[in-house]
This record gives C-alpha cells, sequence and structure tokens, in this order.
C-alpha cells in the first residue's frame, strides 16, 4: 500500500510493475525533471539573494520579455534531462527550435516539451510560479526527431505535470493512472507522496478569468461570466468567486486541490491567433491532467487533447476544471447571438438586446 511517506523514486517503481515490459526509461526520465524542478525551487525560493531577480532584457520566440530566472530555469530541464539517455529532443517555450541534444550523449525513446518557469512574471512579487512539462513518445527512438515529430495530439501523452513553487515545492504528476501530488521534504531532498488520486468535483461555484479583457471576449464567454456574477438573483441561482492568479500552474493547483474552473478563452486582441497558452507544453499537459482527475478541458469548441499540432509554438484558447462548468461553456459556444453595441460586465441592461432594444 503507498504510505504518506512514499517517495517518488518507490511510487514510480510500484507503476513499474504493473507494466513488466516497462524498460525503466520513462521513470529515469521523471526523476531527471524532478532533479530540475528540486533546483528551481532552490533558486525561485532565493529571491532577491539569489541575484535572478528581474527581466534578462531578451525576448524569447513568443516574444515575452524573459526573466532571468526563465533563462535559469531552461538551463537546468536541459542539463538534469539531456545526458540519461532517455531523451531523444526537447522543446521549450523559451527556445525557437527543438533543442539538438549533444552528440556524445545516446538518444532516447521520449520526447519533452516543457515551458521552464510559467507565471514568471510573479517572480519579482514573490508569487507562486512553476514549471510544466509533457511527456511523449518519439517518432523514431534513438535518433535525432524532425520538427513534426514533436507535434502529436496531446491525447498520446504518456506522462505530464507540473512543479509548484510556492510555500511549499509540490510536483504533480500523472502517467495515466490518475493525478497525484508530491511535496518536497527540504530536509531530505525528496519528493513524498501527500495526495493520491485526486478528483475535481464535477461542479463549483468559482471561476477564474482575467476580467480586463472583458471587452474582447466571445459572446458565449460574456455570457457565462455575467450570469455566474449575477449570483442567486441569476440564471444560476448560486453566488460564485472569482479569482485569477496570472500563473497556470497556480491556477490548475487551485483547481486540483479545491474544484473551480478557469477560462483564458479566444478574444478579438489577434483575431488570427486562436488563443494565448501554448498547445504543446501548456494546454496539453494541464488537460492530461484535468482528464485524469476526472475534470475536463475544451478549447471552448473541441477537447484539448484531440488537437492536431500545426506548429511547435501553437497557441489554443483553454477552458478546464469542473466537468459541468466546461461542459456548459461548450453550449454556449454553439449558440448564435445577436450582440449589443457595446458588452457591459457590471451593466445593468445585460449582454444581450432586449425585445425592444
Amino acid at each position: 500500500m503507498l504510505t504518506d511517506h512514499t517517495t517518488l523514486v518507490q511510487f514510480l517503481i510500484e507503476e513499474r510493475r504493473r507494466h513488466p515490459d516497462a524498460s525503466g526509461d520513462l521513470n529515469g526520465l521523471i526523476l531527471d525533471v524532478a532533479l530540475a524542478c528540486k533546483a528551481i525551487a532552490k533558486r525561485v525560493a532565493a529571491g532577491a539573494l539569489g541575484g535572478v531577480l528581474g527581466s534578462s532584457e531578451n525576448t524569447n520566440v513568443q516574444g515575452e520579455v524573459q526573466q532571468k530566472l526563465d533563462v535559469v530555469a531552461n538551463d537546468y530541464f536541459l542539463r538534469a534531462t539531456e545526458w540519461g539517455g532517455h531523451v531523444a529532443g526537447m522543446v521549450s517555450e523559451e527556445l525557437e527550435e527543438p533543442y539538438p541534444l549533444p552528440v556524445e550523449y545516446p538518444r532516447g525513446k521520449y520526447l519533452l516539451m516543457f515551458d521552464p518557469l510559467d507565471g514568471s512574471s510573479n517572480i519579482d512579487v514573490n508569487v507562486s510560479v512553476g514549471s510544466i512539462f509533457s511527456i511523449v513518445m518519439a517518432a523514431s527512438p534513438g535518433a535525432d526527431p524532425e520538427p513534426q515529430d514533436f507535434l502529436q495530439p496531446g491525447s498520446r501523452q504518456v506522462c505530464a505535470g507540473y512543479a509548484i513553487y510556492g510555500p511549499s515545492t509540490m510536483l504533480v504528476l500523472s502517467v495515466g493512472t490518475g493525478v497525484h501530488a508530491f511535496t518536497l521534504d527540504p530536509n531530505l531532498g525528496e519528493f513524498i507522496l501527500t495526495r493520491q488520486s485526486i478528483q475535481i468535483p464535477e461542479t463549483t461555484k468559482e471561476f477564474a478569468i482575467n476580467a480586463s479583457n472583458q471587452r474582447f471576449w466571445e459572446p458565449a464567454v460574456q455570457r457565462y461570466v455575467q450570469e455566474c456574477l449575477a449570483g442567486r438573483s441569476g440564471p444560476r441561482q448560486k453566488d460564485f468567486n472569482m479569482r485569477w492568479v496570472a500563473s497556470l500552474v497556480a491556477e490548475t493547483h487551485r483547481i486540483l486541490t479545491r474544484g473551480g474552473v478557469f477560462l483564458y478563452p479566444r478574444d478579438s486582441r489577434e483575431p488570427v491567433k486562436p488563443g494565448r497558452l501554448r498547445l504543446l507544453y501548456e494546454a496539453n499537459p494541464v488537460a492530461f491532467l484535468i482528464e485524469q482527475a476526472g475534470g475536463a478541458a475544451s478549447t471552448g469548441r473541441k477537447r484539448v487533447l484531440d488537437v492536431v499540432p500545426s506548429e511547435l509554438h501553437q497557441r489554443v484558447s483553454l477552458i478546464f476544471g469542473a466537468r459541468e462548468e466546461v461542459s456548459r461553456i461548450e453550449e454556449y459556444h454553439e449558440e448564435s447571438y445577436e450582440l449589443t453595441p457595446t458588452l457591459p460586465l457590471y451593466g445593468t441592461r445585460g449582454l444581450f438586446r432586449t425585445a425592444a432594444g
């Protein structure tokens, strides 16, 4: 029986015993990722004392300003995983092209995709940040991958997870047998199993969205948020709380801990972009975890894990959490709307034209 004193190593060994034909390479890669997360946690915890706060004055492939810790965290991921013979190639949010393994290292049978430091804009204000990762099988084990080899739908993930660097450091992951959370014991330097087989409640009274973007939202999202804000007197007949941390890892962790629904919908700021979050190393791993925990993850129009990627840094809209809420939002996207000239989120007239309007 697994207990609260089960280490990550012990947990992975138990999982491997369920699959006698497994080589142990996946376990080895997960432990390499865990090592990178431990190193990142130490640098994050040092804060200003570590000398890595603030901007690096560079931008990544996304056109976003890199924080110094973005660069440090990316390097930790590469150094911890490149040498062990478990990966054939890697994709990072901080690198435009797939990372070519040094020639002296063996090529493995997995592809690793990661965001080394999600929510890094929160670093300077000491708010929780994290790392997100996704693992799929390589098309040609033992050989350098082609860029298109990474373009696999999220349903093909064999493992996904994140580390959250907050009051405690936690590693939350799934290898397809539920979602399990491990807390880093700083005295032992080991991740200890502290939550097993996490489940998200089907219903909730809490949602998370960046309300400052309200004017750009699609009608379905406008409607959903207005109904939540209407509370007991509105069509939902219950009061909702609204949250926003600006860290995908922190938002995911809150929902896995106490339920809720998260929305980062498609909007009209850049109509050519179908969303803001990256599919391969943000939306896919989060969707995998959420579904393993009994929740749902959608673009608003289809299941995230069914999206077939077309480019390495592809963006999508992302709505996830309580299954009942995600289904409702998808239903709203299927309807047609006649909009008023303005869409007041807190107005008294409501979102849609009245009969006289």
